[in-house]
């Protein structure tokens, strides 16, 4: 588990915690997840690359350091993982924006592509694949699959809750992906649901059933 990162800071546990609330109304969890999600953008690009350049202060000139927000890709599993990308667009604002569109099928629990548009030049980018649920793991391994086709830098994984099926099964095919999550919870259940998790993040994202 050395590539699996849990964001333990308060400020996420206590935003994640108010979104688990089957009460809270879709407006109020959309809100938290933005902002859940730009608390830990702040710890996935920890390790962001950084370039130093020459600026005027009001006062003198100096050396600063800056990042290359344009070598960074997000990339989206639809539908859910739009509700992540306002949130670290935010801190980001320079990041490019790629789509995977996948589904699970209903008896199956496996994911279908239906999907796929990244930015041009991704050997060049680094991507950041986000999902709110690492549940099964069978999303998020079919567009790691896909995504490596198109051979970025390098590949994280961010996601609000996982289980420990779930992790096993995405660090199984996946063994070089870090992933960030905010919590680990107990198991599935047999309909490949997160317990306790927050229910359908989807469905609790865009208010639908």
């Amino acid at each position: 588990m050395s590539n699996v990162h849990v964001i333990n800071h308060p400020l996420v546990q206590h935003k994640l915690t108010l979104m688990r609330r089957k009460d809270a109304s879709t407006n109020s969890f959309r809100r938290l997840l933005n902002e859940l999600a730009m608390l830990m953008t702040y710890e996935v690009t920890r390790d962001m690359p950084t370039q130093p350049i020459e600026i005027e202060t009001p006062l003198e000139t100096m050396t600063g350091t800056v990042i290359d927000g344009k070598k960074l890709v997000f990339v989206s599993i639809l539908r859910a993982g739009n509700g992540i990308l306002e949130g670290m667009l935010s801190v980001v604002p320079g990041a490019r924006v790629g789509h995977i569109g996948l589904y699970r099928d209903p008896k199956t629990l496996t994911a279908v592509e239906y999907y796929f548009k990244m930015p041009s030049d991704m050997h060049e980018r680094d991507a950041i694949v986000v999902d709110p649920m690492l549940a099964t793991g069978n999303s998020a391994i079919a567009a790691i699959d896909r995504l490596k086709e198109v051979r970025p830098r390098s590949i994280k994984f961010v996601c609000l809750l996982t289980c420990p099926e779930g992790l096993a099964a995405l660090q199984a095919a996946h063994p070089d992906v870090p992933i960030y999550t905010a919590a680990i919870d107990r198991q599935l259940n047999e309909h490949g649901y997160i317990l306790p998790g927050l229910g359908d993040a989807g469905d609790r994202i865009f208010g639908t059933q």
